[in-house]
């Protein structure tokens, strides 16, 4: 069984949102494909960023809640869940819908972590809601908060694929040796705007980081990672 080796979350749930009236928790979702098939391909940087978090966090990714590998923390005295949906990409909001019911929580206190074909490699975006541009896995997020897209998002540029190559298959390539390199910074980078996210004001958060990454962008729009089509493990 895909869940084997994780426990299940009981409920009620020993972190239910009801027993903090303040500070309120915070939700952080990480899109992807479940399996080791789709592991460190350009489409799984979502579940990356949360493995990072979680990593620097101390915090266990090691139980079933709703569709996801689930794990629970406190971080600067705020409780934090994070959530790897394992419905496949397409229908993450078959999980991330019914956790932020299951916990209460507004939308606003939802953060969902996505590749972005959008951003050169490497280059964040921190905003506070918007549409899901074409994103499969984002589209069926909002479908299942009722199509409120009132939710904030952090957007992890992948780059687009070089030539006529199917956007499709890009999404599904594990990266090179270069963007590879690129991709781990911004995942460092990534979990440093988290921990801001979680300590301040989410709005003065994102203005702060949006602006050190609107540099960052026009750098890395002058390095290009291709040709380099060596691919990684």
């Amino acid at each position: 069984m895909l869940f084997g080796r994780f426990t299940t979350v009981p409920y009620p749930s020993y972190f239910c949102a009801t027993a903090f009236s303040n500070p309120r928790p915070w939700l952080f979702v990480g899109l992807g494909n479940p399996g080791d098939r789709y592991r460190g391909t350009r489409h799984n940087v979502g579940f990356e960023l949360i493995d990072a978090f979680a990593k620097s966090m101390g915090i266990s990714m090691d139980a079933v809640h709703c569709k996801a590998i689930f794990g629970k923390g406190f971080v600067h005295g705020v409780p934090v869940f994070l959530a790897k949906p394992q419905t496949y990409m397409n229908l993450s909001g078959e999980s991330s819908g019914p956790m932020a019911t299951y916990y209460k929580l507004p939308l606003n206190r939802v953060l969902v972590f996505h590749d972005d074909m959008g951003l050169p490699c490497g280059a964040l975006r921190l905003h506070l809601n918007g549409n899901h541009g074409s994103h499969n896995g984002l589209k069926s997020v909002i479908d299942h908060f009722r199509g409120n897209k009132e939710f904030p998002r952090l957007r992890i540029g992948i780059g687009r694929p070089p030539g006529q190559m199917d956007p499709k298959a890009f999404l599904l390539q594990k990266f090179n040796a270069k963007a590879r390199d690129r991709m781990d910074v911004a995942l460092e980078e990534g979990v440093d705007v988290l921990k801001e996210v979680l300590s301040k004001c989410l709005t003065e958060s994102a203005r702060c980081f949006n602006r050190e990454q609107k540099y960052k962008h026009l750098r890395l729009q002058t390095m290009p990672v291709w040709p380099d089509t060596r691919i990684t493990s």
